[in-house]
């Protein structure tokens, strides 16, 4: 044939036209929520699971002997608050859903919930214990906190990675005893009670690692 063109080129017989786009183009793909292998899940993230959105609270990779891996997470639903053990094939897709980050102070406990407040517009928010978890445990006020927010609503609180707290009851160590590794309950004044060294006081103020629950030393 005269004067062939090149066949990427050519649509309906016609020449000097490019052929259309793939179908499954960015245009195609800009609506849909970003997806995940279930290994890559990770605590704090935010998943779709059976079309509810859920926090993921906690991830575990399994191999069970000669069994395929999989991925065993707790999540909790935002919409109810109640939690459920899940379990994904360690390859399955899982749609994730867009976490917001607010920078956040907290201020006060009462019956109705902890209440924390925005430092630049002043706003405040009550949050409950159920969703708080382990982080009332840390809490004091003007202690600054991280809460992330899916589908607009708040879902978890990410503390500091250290706090100092003030012990407020704690027996007396031996007398002259400085040795680290011996122990003694003390109660800290958000009510927990974690293990310090024998010659801590209380009184003192002391660091704590919030995310094993730690004595750090003194602050």
């Amino acid at each position: 044939m005269e004067g062939s063109a090149c066949p990427s080129r050519l649509i309906s017989g016609r020449t000097g036209v490019r052929s259309p786009p793939p179908f499954n183009d960015l245009r195609f793909n800009e609506s849909r929520s970003p997806m995940a292998a279930a290994n890559d899940l990770r605590k704090g993230m935010a998943i779709k699971y059976n079309g509810n959105t859920a926090i993921v609270l906690e991830v575990h990779h399994r191999t069970p002997g000669n069994l395929r891996a999989f991925v065993q997470a707790i999540i909790r639903y935002i919409n109810t608050g109640k939690s459920a053990d899940v379990r994904f094939g360690s390859t399955d897709k899982v749609e994730l859903v867009d976490i917001d980050r607010k920078q956040l102070e907290f201020s006060y406990k009462d019956q109705n919930g902890y209440h924390f407040m925005d430092p630049e517009t002043y706003d405040t928010i009550t949050l409950q214990e159920n969703l708080l978890g382990d982080a009332k445990d840390y809490l004091v006020e003007n202690l600054s906190v991280q809460v992330l927010y899916a589908a607009g609503k708040p879902v978890q609180v990410e503390l500091p990675a250290s706090v100092s707290l003030k012990i407020v009851e704690s027996p007396e160590g031996l007398r002259g005893d400085t040795a680290s590794n011996v122990t003694k309950p003390a109660v800290l004044e958000t009510g927990k009670t974690i293990n310090v060294p024998l010659f801590i006081k209380e009184g003192e103020t002391i660091k704590i690692d919030t995310r094993s629950g730690a004595y750090m030393g003194r602050a």
